[in-house]
């Protein structure tokens, strides 16, 4: 016996693994080993079963020999043997074959041939759950166990094979036994909380099993009549009606009676649970996995039967409602049933606000019942305070007009309570009502002093990880909706912050919602966010340092923080500045934070300008080429804009110290076709742009780029062999690509052509006629573009001129810093047809009247027609 329990414990844990691995071929193995494996593990397993009932019933008549001892040692072998029997069954039937919601098989036959067997088992152990209580421990532990998992085990094969399980032989049985359980179990089994639990779980599942709600879709003209989606439509009709017969309306009513009236009831150890430690209670009923209490499973179950029967239940939970209320007056003060009924009802009315709505006032409600329970300050009332607070969260959206702003009072003096639990439950629905499209600042401003004090004194109170976190972030969520009205706050919240940050050490979740709230605390200062430098720069050099092993879970926060300080600094502070190499370490360890280090570059340049430059040239210059050298289509297309900026911005100084960037957006210009890959166009286009802008601001450096005899070196490592001048190669480009271009980028390639006529490159003149269709296209193109622009510029949605530019102080914002380097863009401002016109004049005397005139002749009189237009604009 020992042997074969081992033997049964090794096969057990080889199933389970292997019962894991999802590739097609291993799921066909273990298909195989199923079918090889479930005859004799079955007929073991029933033979077990018939043992142990055996062996039980002579053990609760007391027939027990001198031998008993061993005996019982032997038949508690054959009980865990049975149990990995159980298991293994359970492993074979789930995935052992394939779900019946995705097979063309009709049915799982192991379902059929299983479950009312498990059933079985199930009603013949639960009487032994009694008789062994306070005897037979170790049988009585073994019955639980055995009901359990035997619970567990039908409620998988549901999920798995709902089609099978729905069979007339299998569903209705369960589905009736789970239901008197529930509403009518045996005394003795309402103690047996985790098998009533499970009973609860099957029974949720089967109600809101998609599978089994009725196809409205019809049959396509002359489909087989034995197709599978026809097989699983009546499946499912045949199902709904045997659960209609299972739960008349009579029967749903009784059901969600019994779930409110005696499931959602606080029980005295719930009661001196809460009493012995408010904070642990609030977590445990707020926070639990709804599979393991009985009361939260009990109003996960509610809930689906009220979204199936909605019409039916919605009556009568508000008649509950109207009992409670009628049942416990405003006024008391012991804990008495009707108090405890009425908290039910509470919870009933909470859970489906989403339908009650139509049958039940809320403001009526609010004014002529919770509101007097809440004036009500015995210390019992807790528990009728707790369930308010949580139902003003969850009615949040019902609630409205002058009773919004009577609401914040009310949960502002939840707040103030004696009890932690009522507090956190305030703070929590205090957060949701803040996140609400209809959250007034103004119906809330004269509470913000009193609020911040209680969220600081609640913060000191209590001692738990997760309630710290709910505290901070309703916080964060108000910083965030009040906007610059934070302002007369900032030293008391710099104050917290700080002190918050010293207590979180090892906390990182909490640290994690600590660096939100300060990310909407610089955003809600704006520019005014450097009186709070002092606490938040040694923060955030912390949680960007991935050389810290301890903060390198604060990463992606601090780097979201990092770029939001920047984007609202009035100017960027030398310690903003020397934050700088942390970004390069951050980039050479992954670029899983490519575009958050794009905007913070960004920042740096249009925010720093020169001094940054200066200070951090080398450590731009290797983090830009470590990108462009690294990442996809994707990333190299969200980092070109900045070279571009640089470009713009720093024409003569930018472009020797990002010399290899360059180079490698040659080579991205002249690698390969790219008419089926939209993102290789687009970064071919953007890096074209970019070395034609080159060429317009630092004409000499681009031949000097070209000329570089590295540059050769660079290409050949990149597969490239180019045997003509790299500038002809470039007017290929910006020709070819001037269609996929922006204007701004098309008005640069038109400008680089232009200049690209006065070089001494012999070739340029058998390109004279593409090169001057680009340029009379973008001559004759821009008027229209530019008003275009102006337009969209003076528009009410453009962040240009309003107020919004500036921000407090008149400091001009991240926006308005953009804009201005796009006004003052020299390729923006330049005149292309004066450009031009001066250009054909120095091309004609470089190559020679007649060579000049042959190319000229050979315009196509209709394209010529529009050159002369062109350069005949005013």
């Amino acid at each position: 016996m020992l042997a074969s329990h081992r033997v049964f414990m090794v096969l057990f844990r080889s199933l389970k693994e292997l019962s894991t691995k999802r590739l097609s071929s291993d799921q066909r193995n273990f298909s195989e080993i199923a079918s090889l494996l479930f005859e004799y593990t079955w007929s073991l397993w029933q033979r077990d079963v018939q043992n142990i009932l055996q062996g039980f019933a002579a053990l609760s008549l007391e027939l027990a020999s001198t031998s008993i001892v061993e005996q019982q040692n032997d038949m508690f072998l054959t009980c865990e043997r049975w149990l990995l029997c159980s298991k293994i069954i359970r492993q074979l039937v789930i995935s052992g074959y394939a779900s019946d919601v995705t097979s063309a098989e009709k049915e799982v036959r192991q379902v059929k041939e299983v479950s009312p067997v498990l059933l079985n088992a199930i009603q013949s152990f639960l009487p032994y759950y009694t008789s062994f209580m306070g005897r037979q421990i170790e049988f009585w532990d073994f019955t639980q166990r055995a009901c359990i998992k035997l619970m567990k085990v039908l409620v998988s094969i549901q999920c798995r094979h709902p089609y099978s399980f729905g069979n007339k032989s299998v569903l209705p049985a369960i589905m009736d036994f789970c239901l008197n359980k529930i509403i009518n179990p045996e005394p003795s089994l309402t103690s047996f909380e985790q098998f009533l639990i499970q009973c609860m779980v099957l029974v949720k599942s089967i109600l809101e099993c998609k599978e089994y709600k009725p196809k409205l879709t019809g049959r396509v003209i002359n489909e087989g009549g034995d197709t599978l989606e026809q097989r699983k439509k009546n499946i499912s009709t045949v199902v709904a009606g045997m659960l209609a017969s299972i739960l008349p309306t009579e029967r749903v009513v009784l059901l969600c009676n019994i779930l409110i009236k005696r499931y959602f009831i606080y029980t005295g150890k719930d009661l001196d649970e809460w009493h012995q430690n408010p904070e642990s209670f609030h977590h445990e009923q707020d926070m639990i996995q709804w599979t393991e209490k009985l009361r939260p499973c009990a109003e996960a179950l509610y809930i689906v039967l009220f979204e199936n029967n909605r019409n039916v239940l919605a009556p009568v939970v508000v008649s509950i409602l109207h009992e409670a209320m009628r049942g416990s007056p405003p006024v008391e003060s012991e804990i008495t049933p009707g108090m405890l009924l009425k908290d039910a009802a509470y919870s009933a009315a909470g859970h489906v606000y989403y339908e009650l709505s139509n049958y039940l006032n809320f403001s009526e409600w609010f004014r002529s019942s919770l509101t007097q329970e809440l004036s009500n300050e015995q210390p019992n009332m807790r528990i009728l305070h707790r369930k308010i607070a949580l139902v003003l969260g969850q009615w949040v959206s019902e609630i409205k007009g002058d009773t919004r702003k009577l609401v914040y009072h009310a949960l502002i003096r939840l707040l103030q309570d004696n009890d932690i639990a009522v507090r956190l439950a305030a703070c929590r629905s205090l957060c949701y009502l803040i996140q609400d499209s209809n959250f007034s600042e103004q119906d809330f401003y004269d509470l913000l002093p009193m609020c911040w004090g209680l969220c600081f004194k609640l913060v000191k109170d209590v001692q738990e990880f997760d309630s710290k976190v709910q505290v901070l972030n309703l916080i964060s969520v108000l910083i965030e909706h009040i906007g610059e009205k934070i302002i007369p706050f900032a030293s008391q919240l710099v104050d917290f912050f700080q002190k918050i940050w010293e207590e979180s050490t090892g906390e990182n979740l909490l640290q994690i919602q600590l660096l939100t709230a300060l990310r909407n605390f610089i955003c809600s200062l704006g520019y005014q966010s450097s009186i709070c430098y002092n606490m938040l720069l040694p923060i955030l050099q912390c949680g960007i340092d991935v050389n810290n092993p301890e903060t390198l879970s604060l990463l992606e926060d601090s780097v979201l923080l990092w770029e939001a300080t920047l984007s609202h600094a009035s100017s960027i502070v030398p310690q903003l500045l020397d934050l700088f190499p942390y970004l390069v370490s951050i980039m050479e360890r992954s670029f899983d934070h490519l575009q958050v280090a794009v905007d913070i570059i960004e920042d740096y340049l249009i925010f720093g300008g020169m001094e940054f430059l200066s200070r951090h040239a080398s450590s731009l210059a290797t983090l830009l080429d470590g990108i462009i050298s690294n990442v996809n289509d994707k990333g190299i297309l969200s980092t070109l804009p900045i070279i571009d900026i640089l470009v713009q911005c720093f024409p003569a100084e930018a472009p020797p110290l990002i010399f290899g960037v360059l180079q490698k957006l040659i080579v991205l210009c002249l690698s390969g076709e790219d008419d089926h890959n939209p993102s290789r166009t687009a970064v071919r286009t953007s890096s074209g742009a970019i070395l034609a802008r080159l060429l317009v601001m630092n004409t000499n450096y681009v031949a000097h780029l070209a000329s570089d005899p590295s540059l050769a070196l660079v290409l050949q490592q990149a597969g490239l062999c180019i045997n003509q001048n790299i500038l002809l190669c470039l007017v290929d480009l910006w020709i070819d690509k001037i269609d996929n271009a922006t204007f701004i980028q098309k008005k640069a390639y038109a400008s680089a052509l232009s200049i690209i006529l006065t070089l001494r490159v012999p070739e340029v003149i058998d390109k004279l006629e593409d090169i001057l269709s680009v340029c009379t296209t973008v001559i004759l193109g821009e008027s229209k573009e530019t008003s275009e622009e102006d337009s969209s510029a003076s528009s009410p949605s453009s962040p240009w001129p309003n107020s919004d530019s500036f921000g407090y102080g008149g400091v001009p914002s991240k926006e308005l810093r953009r804009r201005q380097i796009k006004d003052s863009d020299p390729i923006k401002q330049l005149s292309l047809e004066s450009m031009l016109r001066e250009n054909l004049k120095a091309c004609a005397s470089l190559h020679g009247e007649a060579s000049f005139n042959a190319a000229i002749g050979k315009i196509h009189p209709s394209a010529f027609a529009q050159i002369q237009q062109a350069l005949k604009m005013a």
